[in-house]
């Protein structure tokens, strides 16, 4: 992301990467229903005022309303393999360890799993 000038100072976020962000969260249906007017006020002004980024405090701000707008496309499924698949994957390969199953250990970092049991949850 970081991408360096002729004059060695640093681009830390280009007007493009912001209009795609911001054009994924329109699409997606959360720019103007999660996202907070400052926020999304904040994005409109960078995308029109410079063509890239190159204060710090700015990139801060800019990567802060990034982020909450990446934890918002997140779709249901993942999340729910991020919170919830992977920390039964894990607990069920320590209860097959101590029943005897030499394999299991591999079970808590196996993504298909996971998944398996986070839809399992959900639907469940």
């Amino acid at each position: 992301m970081l991408k360096a000038s002729g004059k060695s100072r640093f681009n830390f976020l280009d007007k493009t990467q912001l209009v795609k962000i911001k054009l994924k969260a329109i699409r997606a249906g959360v720019w103007f229903r999660a996202l907070p007017r400052i926020d999304r006020v904040l994005v409109d002004l960078t995308i029109r005022v410079a063509g890239s980024v190159r204060s710090v405090s700015l990139a801060n701000c800019i990567l802060s309303v990034i982020r909450k707008l990446e934890g918002l496309l997140e779709s249901r499924v993942s999340r729910a393999i991020r919170e919830i698949g992977f920390s039964l994957a894990c607990k069920l390969g320590v209860l097959a360890q101590k029943w005897g199953h030499e394999g299991a250990w591999a079970w808590g970092a196996d993504r298909d799993f996971a998944q398996y049991l986070a839809i399992m949850k959900l639907n469940g």
